[in-house]
């Protein structure tokens, strides 16, 4: 949201009509990216005071619609005049493997909705097939976006892909809905943590102190993801880390060790066993080397003018 929000207002004064491809033209930013996300925090803050998942829901809503109109835009216009694919490499480096692990497992990251979107649904015993259609969009709209975004972009492709539109009012219409869908669903990931952390805080306070001991926990966390964006403004690497770190533990490593857990006593098919034994131990070697390739990664140090810088059209 701070990478859109600072390029919409930095670029502000020579956005024009006309959509042009971005060349870059590194301009030194007015306000620093943390300013961005210190304005967005309070806004953050009240919208995870709603609790009511089925409140959330419209919220849901309202950030899908902006979602979607905003990727139709953005295939819109990667799909036009693409170059040539031939002179892009086939891969990249063996080193950027680690970072690509993180990066990819972390679109395991709303795994955690799904129980409590399974428990709220109103006809549960329908969820497998929401799960699999959902899922399968998904999946089509990752791989054509990913691909068609690099074959258009290539090596230039930015953190968000937002950031590699052209400079003109319809575009920053683009990144203004991304972002609200962004913020939108905010509230929808926090709903589980919330979930998990609260009940404990309460029951150790009394009756007349828990609604302030709820919205206090409930800022905190909120106050404790800026802080860690403000520390670590690398979009490209957070996600990375994130995605070695609790993505590859939610999706590869916990999973099959529950299985093996719950119904090892059933006489599980050596098959079975052999395969969740494999998951688990892909997804710690995952975890292991993709956490210390991103944090390797974010230690080394960067050029701060080029990294907080915006680009524009010539």
């Amino acid at each position: 949201m701070a990478d859109n929000l600072q390029q919409m207002v930095e670029e502000a004064y020579v956005t024009s009509n006309t959509c042009q491809p971005r060349k870059i033209l590194v301009l030194t930013p007015t306000l620093d990216i943390r300013f961005y996300m210190l304005t967005i925090l309070p806004f953050l803050t009240l919208l995870v005071f709603i609790q009511n998942l089925r409140v959330l829901s419209v919220f849901s809503a309202l950030a899908n619609i902006t979602t979607l109109g905003s990727m139709a835009l953005i295939f819109e216009y990667i799909v036009q005049e693409i170059p040539d694919p031939r002179n892009l490499p086939l891969m990249a480096s063996w080193k950027t493997f680690l970072l690509f692990f993180g990066t990819a497992i972390f679109t395991f990251e709303g795994v955690g909705m799904v129980l409590s979107l399974k428990n709220q649904m109103k006809h549960p015993q329908q969820f497998s097939f929401v799960l699999y259609l959902g899922m399968s969009l998904v999946i089509v709209l990752y791989i054509c976006l990913g691909t068609l975004g690099y074959m258009k972009f290539g090596s230039n492709t930015q953190a968000s892909i937002t950031l590699n539109l052209p400079n003109c009012w319809l575009y920053q219409s683009v990144k203004l809905m991304y972002s609200i869908g962004i913020f939108f669903t905010y509230a929808l990931q926090f709903h589980v943590p919330a979930e998990i952390i609260i009940p404990v805080v309460i029951s150790q306070v009394s009756e007349s102190w828990v609604l302030f001991a709820d919205l206090s926990v409930r800022t905190a966390l909120v106050c404790l993801t800026c802080v860690s964006a403000i520390l670590i403004p690398r979009l490209d690497l957070v996600i990375s880390l994130v995605g070695s770190v609790s993505s590859s533990a939610l999706a590869l490593i916990i999973p099959p060790l529950l299985e093996l857990i719950t119904f090892y006593p059933e006489d599980m098919s050596c098959v079975t066993i052999a395969k969740d034994i494999m998951i688990s131990i892909l997804g710690l070697l995952g975890c292991v080397f993709g956490t210390y390739q991103a944090l390797y990664e974010l230690i080394q140090p960067i050029n701060h003018s080029i990294a907080n810088s915006t680009a524009v059209y010539a």
